[in-house]
């Protein structure tokens, strides 16, 4: 019983990141008015990376991110990322895959913030979720409540082991 709750806590945990990522794709793409308004959204032509770049990076890296706003690639990337983390994560399709690009995308910002916690001072929100991510790759979370079980099976999957 206890084995069954740890598979349901793993897999929840794992559809809550997933919307994490997936939440902050739509939100910036539609403008949802949360971290994105309206007049903003990427969908009429708002910068789903500028105003972060600008404005909220500081830091050893400060520049490096500073130089990068309003470059369409740094968007396109940033953004894409974003939904393919957060499909896989709520799928268990492509765990592997997409827990490298979400620890990826978190270590970036979390660089990006300039290495000193915010609003604690001892560890920031995107170190935690960067373990997180960890545990829910080695734990095979993505085979509790997700389409991760009959994935691994597929004869794709099982000839290239990366794309578990």
């Amino acid at each position: 019983m206890e084995h069954n709750k740890t598979k349901y806590s793993l897999g929840l945990l794992r559809l809550i990141m997933g919307w994490i990522f997936l939440w902050a794709f739509l939100d910036k793409l539609f403008g949802l008015g949360f971290a994105t308004t309206a007049n903003k959204a990427w969908l009429i032509g708002g910068s789903p990376t500028t105003g972060f770049l600008e404005f909220a990076v500081h830091g050893p890296f400060a520049g490096f991110y500073q130089s990068l706003a309003g470059i369409g690639l740094v968007d396109w990337l940033f953004m894409l990322g974003l939904l393919f983390v957060g499909l896989t994560l709520i799928s268990g399709i492509f765990m592997k895959l997409g827990s490298f690009t979400g620890i990826l995308m978190l270590f970036l910002m979390y660089t990006a913030v300039g290495l000193f916690p915010v609003n604690n001072p001892f560890i920031d929100e995107h170190i935690v979720f960067i373990f997180v991510i960890i545990v829910l790759m080695l734990t095979n979370s993505g085979e509790y409540l997700g389409l991760g079980n009959w994935w691994k099976n597929t004869s794709f999957v099982q000839k290239y082991k990366l794309l578990k």
